[in-house]
């Protein structure tokens, strides 16, 4: 007989295949129970979108941005102004919101990613703050402070998503297509050249590669999951104003990223899941929830350095041997 791996050792060579087989009871149980849970789902579909677009940029290419909310924001509104001002259909101004954030993503990000480390960070900072004061002060397009209500939900045509858990299913499922094409560019030959400039982009460079070509696609990709994320928003809330794609997005996506995993596949939206849903399993300590949301979030980076992704590999795997 030959050697067989366990499961453990399995879930030790991915080990996001673990956390998935945890989370998903999880999923089906507040699928089938329904309740305010659900909406809780929809945004940590949602913020996985968004996180695992941003992945490619941080953690496959190595850069920093503080500013893809602006993107998110720029297909959001765009989404919001057409469809419940000018009668468009979803996904059609879905579209025209996503082909205009990758317009503002190519403008800026050419330019921009010319800069390294804290420099483009602060650039990129900028961004996400003109593209908040837009929202802010163009009121005779945004609504401003009191925002955009009357957004119809996700549908074409005739047919829309107008259940709670039919919505859910939408969402997770796009939220997966978005992981499995973030892991296709992983291992494709773009996803090793994005490696290989996070590793130095000297050598890079030295390697034949256009680090410069490399760093605008990365960037243009991440801005397509944040326009994506951005429109899902919009229209499975039914409202959007300023402070849905402030800074408060930027802190939340960025504890996302690193609680899950910065660099791996799976392990952002790992990180969204477990930071939407943290809130509410602690909520019951009432003034001490803060500090015990505060003391998960320390014991996971503490212990679990490289995310959530990288829990299984705190513990040895049992060596399992055969006879011929």
């Amino acid at each position: 007989m030959s050697s067989r791996a366990s499961i453990w050792d399995e879930a030790r060579r991915d080990p996001a295949l673990l956390l998935w087989v945890l989370a998903a009871p999880l999923v089906l149980y507040v699928f089938i129970t329904g309740g305010y849970l659900i909406a809780v789902l929809h945004f940590a579909a949602i913020y996985a979108i968004f996180v695992t677009g941003l992945n490619i940029f941080m953690g496959y290419a190595g850069q920093v941005s503080f500013g893809h909310n602006a993107f998110a924001a720029i297909s959001g509104y765009t989404s919001a102004v057409l469809t419940a001002k000018h009668g468009w259909e979803p996904l059609a101004a879905a579209g025209l919101g996503l082909c205009g954030a990758l317009a503002c993503a190519l403008i800026v990000g050419y330019p921009t990613l010319r800069l390294r480390g804290h420099y483009l960070a602060m650039a990129t900072l900028a961004i996400g703050l003109i593209a908040y004061e837009v929202a802010v002060q163009w009121g005779s397009v945004t609504q401003g402070y009191m925002g955009i209500s009357g957004i119809p939900p996700l549908g074409i045509g005739a047919w829309t998503v107008t259940s709670d858990r039919a919505l859910l299913v939408l969402l997770i499922v796009l939220a997966a297509l978005a992981v499995l094409a973030a892991a296709g560019i992983r291992r494709s030959r773009l996803g090793r050249a994005f490696v290989a400039i996070a590793g130095s982009e000297d050598a890079a460079r030295a390697l034949g590669i256009d680090v410069a070509h490399y760093k605008l696609i990365a960037f243009l990709i991440s801005a397509f999951y944040a326009g994506i994320a951005g429109s899902l928003f919009v229209h499975a809330v039914g409202f959007v104003s300023p402070e849905v794609y402030g800074l408060h997005m930027v802190v939340l996506t960025f504890t996302m990223l690193y609680v899950g995993g910065i660099g791996t596949v799976a392990g952002p939206a790992l990180g969204a899941m477990l930071i939407a849903l943290l809130p509410e399993t602690i909520r019951s300590l009432s003034d001490y929830q803060d500090l015990a949301y505060g003391a998960v979030l320390i014991l996971i980076l503490i212990y679990a350095p490289g995310g959530l992704a990288s829990l299984s590999r705190l513990w040895p795997p049992r060596r399992c041997t055969g006879a011929a």
